[in-house]
């Protein structure tokens, strides 16, 4: 069974920091991307950062490319997303997911429909 869950969330002011967690259970050893996706108000879900589970590499939407950085912590099971210097359009509801196949190349952050598995969400508000 697996299940993904996000915290971190929260309010801050624009040029400000937060820092996102996806707790994962229940992965296969050998998933193939994982990505943080959002959803502003009134738009459809954007892919905002991957990373290629196996090898580490990490590919961003050029929205936040400079100001994002996401990573993992195998050892722990955990995904993350820092945010930095956060401004008012980066106001969302951010989802961790996870794609166990790898039909596509995870370096197409873009690609949301790749995701078997979501999380149920963290809203940040900037």
């Amino acid at each position: 069974h697996v299940q993904l869950v996000e915290s971190g969330g929260g309010s801050v002011q624009a040029g400000g920091s937060l820092r996102l967690s996806c707790a994962a259970s229940g992965l296969p050893s050998d998933t193939f991307c994982m990505g943080w996706v959002r959803q502003r108000p009134g738009r459809e879900r954007e892919g905002v950062a991957t990373i290629r589970t196996q090898y580490g590499t990490t590919s961003y939407a050029d929205s936040v490319k400079g100001r994002f950085t996401i990573s993992r912590d195998n050892a722990k099971n955990t995904l993350y997303l820092q945010m930095n210097g956060l401004l008012p359009e980066d106001t969302a509801m951010y989802y961790c997911a996870a794609d166990l196949k790898g039909a596509f190349s995870c370096f197409y952050t873009s690609y949301v429909d790749r995701y078997n598995y979501w999380g149920q969400g963290t809203q940040g508000t900037v």
